[in-house]
């Protein structure tokens, strides 16, 4: 492992980043902020929506902005790489091992869904007050979760990007992201689903679960939701089952 290589790449992403900060902060931040003020301001002011709902609301969406700001960062550049600028063969001639560099796009996505998540936070919350109420009782519990979340975004993004055509970008929106927001548990706790035994049972594959779960009890523990213990358990193994398959497909992508 070259870590003066590996170290210099991630360098040339976060400066790529930067140049595209505000591209990467429409992209990242409006729709998130949109569904805090239609469902968290108008929905509750309008007495369609309880007052607490505005606090049930705030984890979900910190989830949805991770996962899409991860995947977008890791999955976009690849399929583009791969399919049509053909970037990546320059760095696949870096010296080092070809899965690093897939590990340093999977650091560098991980990264920007972190910030993406944390800067949700006070936006959010100034869109929403008076009235939203978090309480950080758990800040290691808290961390562990939102590394693992944005661990999963970016390995989501690396299996994704290296599986997907670029014709099907759109069928990956469709088919994939959309059904595991909606059934992800964001704008709703798991409990909700009491009522629908089979459903309950069967969005327990849905990953980005999880991620709100785990979000919701470290944030507003006082709402619903799994235990912290199964969503740590679940979300290390998402992480690790992601990367496994994001870097089979990756080599097999960079060998032919």
């Amino acid at each position: 492992m070259n870590w003066k290589t590996f170290f210099a790449m991630l360098a040339r992403d976060a400066h790529v980043a930067r140049r595209n900060f505000m591209v990467l902060m429409l992209q990242t931040f409006l729709q998130p902020l949109m569904f805090v003020f239609i469902f968290g301001r108008v929905m509750v002011r309008s007495g369609y929506m309880p007052e607490a709902y505005k606090s049930l609301l705030l984890p979900g969406i910190i989830a949805i902005s991770m996962v899409f700001t991860g995947v977008w960062a890791v999955a976009m550049p690849l399929i583009a790489e791969f399919q049509f600028t053909r970037e990546i063969e320059d760095r696949l001639l870096a010296p080092m091992e070809i899965s690093w560099v897939a590990v340093e796009k999977v650091l560098a996505g991980a990264l920007q869904a972190l910030i993406a998540g944390l800067v949700v936070i006070p936006a959010a919350w100034l869109i929403l007050r008076p009235g939203v109420n978090f309480n950080l009782h758990a800040p290691v519990t808290f961390a562990c979760v939102t590394v693992l979340v944005s661990l999963f975004s970016a390995c989501g993004g690396l299996t994704l990007g290296c599986s997907i055509n670029q014709n099907h970008i759109g069928l990956m929106f469709s088919m994939v992201l959309t059904p595991m927001i909606f059934f992800g548990c964001t704008y709703y706790p798991w409990s909700a689903l009491n009522s629908f035994p089979i459903l309950q049972k069967i969005v327990l594959i849905n990953p980005l679960v999880y991620a709100s779960e785990g979000l919701r009890g470290t944030l507003v523990p006082q709402f619903p939701h799994l235990s912290l213990l199964a969503v740590l358990i679940a979300l290390t193994a998402f992480d690790a089952l992601l990367l496994a398959a994001g870097l089979r497909q990756f080599r097999n992508k960079a060998v032919s």
